[in-house]
This record gives structure tokens, C-alpha cells and sequence, in this order.
């Protein structure tokens, strides 16, 4: 009987190793999930972060303001962040596999009508509406709550990881800045959003799976965690501790969700959209040649890439410590950025880059990280849409508003300085929120 009980004992682990993706037996299938986020991401959202490239050639022909021509990426970015949550929703109780390839069809299909936009109008309801609904069906709200769903352990190196392909898609404004010199800004539009239809589609169609259940695994860590826990969050160290789930009503009472929501819509929604959406053609206005201030640009995106690799330090240094340093040193690169005055002193457009991106890279996937310390549980693809939807509503004020000040005061250096106040704040708000504590919900 107890040899009987041992052996039992034994297939039952190795079942378990076959389900946990055990070294020995191959790679854990969740990485495929996180690789396929990576690519989809750079393609979906390669394309509104193409705006900075793409506002000179349109400033160029139409002629608008300033202002009126950045609505387009205030208008994408807020109505994306309220179709977050509804996507995050749908994700969790419908088909992913159904819903994320409908986003791909919205978003090429929206991609190609911009190569025949004429009015302001037709830009505002391509770029500025439909766009981010087909990114909000095919991207970020969907593959974050997936990660979560796969990986128990390791979520501030798998957000970090995940997010890569957001860092990276300013890097790919290099080749859409080359298709716009050699074949114009139209016919541009019409080649992004061939590459959407021939690539990130088939990738979901193969690779992608929200749950791990649908391939018949489980997620990454459960095994070593109590069955009795409804709920794991992560802890500072990258431990793990049980606690109760969370009800939609208990989420809405919570304050430490809005705090996070605030925090994430200052830092990104303001802090860090207003200057993107910008900075080319401030370097340009200060001399610099297109290539190059597009090249700058990228160098944001790849060193935003390496701060979101850099994740984990999250689950090592604790949430909070790192998003003060991602927070000084975005300050860090925005004083440099003001000090531009001409071409004289180029080092202080790298020096605004590498510390914008590594700042922003940091950031992102320590607060994500930090959500789902607190609320990971069934909703959390609710939770990740909302913050999201903080960041569309500020992002309502920050392309257009930089845009604005430019238009009245001739220069975007008070906008800038707007810019360090709101990721100053953005951090004493992650501090309030204290994601180290992990509160439990009130009942």
C-alpha cells in the first residue's frame, strides 16, 4: 500500500511538472504568450506613437495650428483609455481569441483611411477614435490580465518583459520616419497597416491564449502556492501571499485604486504624453534635422525597452523605491530637454532620452506590478483598464495642451515644467496608494 501510494504520489508531480512547463520537459508555454505580446505591441501601438513623425509632413500640407493638429493624439489617447476597461471586461468574460484579431481589422482598417484624410475632421474620427479601439481590442488591456493569468510568480519581471513591445514601438518610428521620406506620409499609412494585417494577426490566431486552462496548463508558480487562497499578490521580494478576492463594488470603494488611476494618468496621461507627442518638432524647431530628431525619438523607445526590462528590480527594491527612481529621473531628463536652445549642445537631447526612457520604462510595469499586489484576482483586467482610462482622461490635456502653450507662448517650456510637476505628484500618489501594504478588501 505504500509503495502503491508512493508511486501515486509520484505520477502525480510529474503530471504536475507536464503542467507547469517543468524545465525538463520544455519551456513553459506562458513566455510564448509574453513573446506574442511583445511583437503585437510593437506593431498595434507603433502606430499612434508614430504621431510625432507624422504631425511635420501634415503640419506641412494643411497648415493647422499646432493645437488643433495635436486633438488627434489627445483624442486617441483618451478614448483608448476608455475603452480599456471594457476591453479588459469582454477579455475576461468572452473570447480573447475572437476579440483580439477584431481589434487588428479595426485598427488597419483605420490606419489605411488615414491615407485619405483631407479635413482636420477625418483625422479626429480615424486616428482619433477608431484607432484606439482596435488597440484597446489587440493590445495592452488584453495582454496585461493575460500575464497575470499565466504567471502567479514573477509578475514584476513579466510585466517588465511584457511591455517591452510598447517600449519598442518608438524605436519603429525610425522606419515609418524612412517610408514618410522616400514614398510620403499617405502611402505610409497604407504600409502600416499591411504589416498589421500579415503579421500580428496570424500570431494571435496561433499563439495566443488568455488563459492558461484553454491549452490545459496552469498558470507559472501555482504550484507551490496553498490551494485554499483565492487570490495571490506578490510581494516586494517577488514572494507571494494569500488573500481574498476582490468584488467589483469593493474595488470602486477602494482608494488605493484611485491613487494608482491618479498616478498613472500624470505621469503618462500629461507627464510623458505632452512631450512625446512634441518632441520632434521641438528638435526640430531647434535646428535639428528631421533624421536626427526622429533618431532621438527611437533612443527614447529603446531606452524605455531596457527600463522595462529592468522590472524585476521591483520585486527586489520594492514597488515604491523604484517608481522614485523612475520619477527622478524623468525630472532629470526633462531639465535637460528645457536647457535646448540650439544645436550647440546636442549631448542634452541623448542625455533627455536616455533618462525620459529608462524613467518611463521603469515606471510602468513597477505600478502594474503594484495593482496587481493588491487587486490580481478575477478583475484585474478590469483594474488594468482603468488605469488606462486615467490616462486617457489626462492624456485629453496633454498632447493638445503642449500644442496649445506652444500656440500662445511661442516656446514649450512651460509645458515642459507642467510636465515635472505632474510626475512629482504622480509618485507621491503611488507612495499614498503603499502597494507594500497590500490592504485586503473591506467587506
Amino acid at each position: 500500500m505504500i509503495i502503491a501510494e508512493s508511486r501515486l504520489g509520484n505520477v502525480r508531480s510529474m503530471g504536475s511538472e507536464r503542467k507547469h512547463g517543468d524545465r525538463k520537459l520544455g519551456l513553459f508555454y506562458g513566455w510564448k504568450i509574453v513573446g506574442t505580446g511583445i511583437l503585437g505591441m510593437i506593431l498595434v501601438y507603433g502606430v499612434r506613437h508614430s504621431f510625432a513623425v507624422f504631425f511635420t509632413p501634415i503640419l506641412d500640407e494643411f497648415h493647422w495650428s499646432r493645437g488643433n493638429i495635436a486633438i488627434m493624439m489627445s483624442l486617441n489617447i483618451c478614448a483608448y483609455g476608455f475603452l480599456a476597461p471594457v476591453a479588459g471586461i469582454l477579455a475576461d468574460h468572452w473570447r480573447a481569441r475572437v476579440l483580439m484579431p477584431l481589434g487588428i481589422a479595426i485598427l488597419g482598417a483605420a490606419t489605411a483611411g488615414c491615407a485619405w484624410a483631407e479635413e482636420l475632421w477625418h483625422f479626429y474620427v480615424l486616428f482619433g477614435l477608431l484607432m484606439p479601439l482596435g488597440s484597446a481590442l489587440a493590445g495592452w488591456p488584453i495582454i496585461a490580465p493575460a500575464l497575470m493569468n499565466w504567471f502567479v510568480r514573477k509578475r514584476g519581471l513579466v510585466m517588465g518583459i511584457g511591455q517591452m513591445g510598447g517600449g519598442l514601438s518608438f524605436a519603429y518610428t525610425i522606419f515609418v520616419n524612412y517610408l514618410i521620406l522616400h514614398v510620403g506620409w499617405r502611402l505610409t499609412f497604407l504600409v502600416l497597416a499591411g504589416i498589421l494585417v500579415f503579421v500580428p494577426l496570424p500570431l494571435y490566431l496561433l499563439f495566443f491564449y488568455y488563459r492558461p486552462r484553454e491549452k490545459g496548463l496552469t498558470p507559472y508558480g501555482s504550484a507551490d502556492m496553498p490551494e485554499v487562497s483565492t487570490r495571490e499578490a506578490p510581494g516586494a521580494a517577488g514572494g507571494v501571499s494569500p488573500t481574498r478576492d476582490w468584488t467589483p463594488a469593493q474595488l470602486l470603494r477602494a482608494p488605493q485604486l484611485w491613487l494608482l488611476v491618479l498616478s498613472y494618468a500624470l505621469y503618462w496621461g500629461v507627464g510623458n504624453y505632452l512631450v512625446l507627442a512634441h518632441q520632434v518638432r521641438f528638435a526640430e524647431d531647434a535646428g535639428y534635422g528631421s533624421m536626427f530628431s526622429v533618431s532621438i525619438f527611437a533612443l527614447f523607445g529603446v531606452t524605455l525597452f531596457l527600463g522595462q526590462s529592468c522590472g524585476f528590480l521591483s520585486d527586489r527594491m520594492g514597488r515604491e523605491r523604484v517608481a522614485t527612481l523612475a520619477a527622478a529621473l524623468s525630472i532629470l531628463a526633462l531639465a535637460a530637454l528645457m536647457s535646448v536652445r540650439d544645436t550647440s549642445h546636442p549631448w542634452l537631447l541623448y542625455a533627455y532620452s536616455i533618462g525620459f526612457g529608462l524613467g518611463g520604462g521603469l515606471f510602468t510595469p513597477t505600478i502594474y506590478a503594484g495593482a496587481a499586489d493588491i487587486f490580481a484576482g478575477q478583475y484585474f483586467g478590469a483594474v488594468s483598464g482603468l488605469l488606462l482610462t486615467g490616462m486617457g482622461v489626462a492624456a485629453v490635456f496633454g498632447p493638445w495642451l503642449g500644442g496649445h502653450i506652444y500656440d500662445v507662448a511661442g516656446t514649450y517650456r512651460p509645458a515642459f515644467l507642467l510636465c515635472i510637476v505632474c510626475i512629482a505628484l504622480a509618485c507621491l500618489a503611488f507612495w499614498i496608494a503603499a502597494p507594500r501594504r497590500r490592504p485586503t478588501p473591506s467587506r
